[in-house]
């Protein structure tokens, strides 16, 4: 009931609008724009309302990677990451501490976006400051709702509500696809919702797949005396989602900075900007190979940041476990970096895949303003995954207090 009611809350303070803008401009260029469409995805639809929340999580999301990255290269904040939940809430409170400047540094840049696409008027600096101060509150607000999810509902708040503002995103993305076929499109109906079907069972599949490695403890002793056995899984996704998000923060920059320019006095850096701006268009060649390519890239990275072969091998030999055929220490180590290296091609790809799929699409079906994104597709599964392995969870536990009772 806490949930939902904050999920109700959420989804209200989406529709209050921020001032400044005029709202037949916006929906025009929404609905123009592939890139500012994918941006409103990440947003969960507050964008194209331009409200409070525009912002969504995002900023508190690149604030938590960044932290994640230092981890691993700063020695002070991997101590922290050591020291359990004391160092947890250390990292938390940094975390948002960070988000506060980014969220303003992403406000000011969205007006500036919108201002070069003659969407919000020139603002005068006292005007822009409170902008830029309500739209970066929006983004505090909705960090708060979601650490209030996770302290008295699901586990992962922060999740849930970009699973919320994806799903109450789809009624408008399924009715802009929709609009698309006519009625004698029968053929390509079919195939689009085949298709669908088809990509939600192969993301489940990817998402749940995993490598099980057996792990033998010769210390332990089992009813009949021999050592005890478990395994060690490693998941063809080890990265998330993570990697993708990475990936369009990168690929979308070329092509904001060139609507940014475009409109500067200067007609030879105007004229490089519209350049790069078409060549970095969501449905044009280059985008999506390069699109693929960071992803593909950044899943390498982010596993490696995640799981450390090392560390790994180190607590199985303090622990007196060992892969049998493998000796402990050095050789396992290099024995799980080359299946985890193995594992991340296939991950790799497949996340790679899944980031081109609208792209795909479009060119398949021959519709330049089909709305589904694989993306948003990957988020919705793993979110609705985790929730239903927690709510299992709260089931097991449900039946092992009625039995001490």
């Amino acid at each position: 009931m806490i949930t939902a009611a904050i999920l109700i809350v959420f989804r209200l303070a989406g529709h209050i609008p921020a001032s400044g803008i005029d709202r037949t401009t916006l929906a025009a260029l929404f609905a123009g724009s592939p890139l500012l469409s994918l941006l409103d995805v990440f947003s969960g639809g507050t964008l194209a309302n331009f409200s409070i929340l525009a912002l969504g999580l995002n900023p508190y999301i690149n604030a938590s990677i960044i932290f994640q990255l230092l981890g691993y290269v700063v020695p002070s904040i991997e101590e922290l990451q050591k020291e359990g939940e004391f160092g947890q809430e250390k990292i938390n409170q940094y975390t948002r501490l960070l988000t506060v400047p980014l969220a303003a540094l992403q406000a000011f840049g969205m007006y500036a976006l919108l201002r070069g696409q003659k969407v919000i008027t020139t603002l005068g600096p006292l005007q822009l400051f409170a902008l830029v101060v309500t739209m970066t509150a929006g983004t505090i607000f909705a960090v708060w709702l979601g650490e209030l999810i996770s302290e008295y509902g699901f586990k992962d708040g922060v999740s849930l509500l970009i699973f919320t503002g994806i799903v109450a995103r789809l009624p408008v993305t399924l009715g802009q696809s929709a609009s698309i076929f006519q009625s004698q499109d029968i053929l390509k109906i079919g195939l689009f919702l085949i298709i669908s079907v088809l990509i939600v069972g192969v993301v489940i599949f990817m998402s749940e797949a995993a490598r099980q490695i057996p792990i033998h403890y010769a210390k332990r002793r089992t009813e009949s005396g021999l050592g005890a056995s478990s395994y060690l899984p490693l998941r063809l996704n080890q990265a998330g989602v993570i990697p993708i998000i990475f990936a369009v923060s990168l690929v979308l920059l070329p092509s904001m900075l060139g609507q940014f320019l475009a409109n500067v006095p200067n007609a030879g850096v105007a004229s490089f900007a519209k350049t790069v701006s078409t060549a970095f268009n969501p449905q044009s060649l280059l985008y999506n190979v390069v699109y693929f390519f960071l992803v593909f890239g950044f899943t390498y990275f982010y596993t490696a940041v995640v799981f450390n072969p090392e560390k790994v091998s180190e607590d199985l030999q303090k622990g007196g476990g060992f892969i049998p055929g493998i000796r402990p220490g050095k050789e396992t180590e290099k024995y799980l970096g080359r299946v985890l290296s193995r594992l991340t091609v296939v991950g790799g790809v497949f996340l790679g895949l899944i980031a081109i799929l609208p792209s795909f699409f479009r060119n398949a079906i021959g519709a330049t303003n089909l709305a589904i994104g694989g993306t948003s597709v990957l988020i919705l599964v793993s979110v609705a995954l985790q929730l239903i392995r927690e709510m299992e969870g709260e089931l097991v536990m449900e039946r092992y207090e009625g039995f001490t009772k």
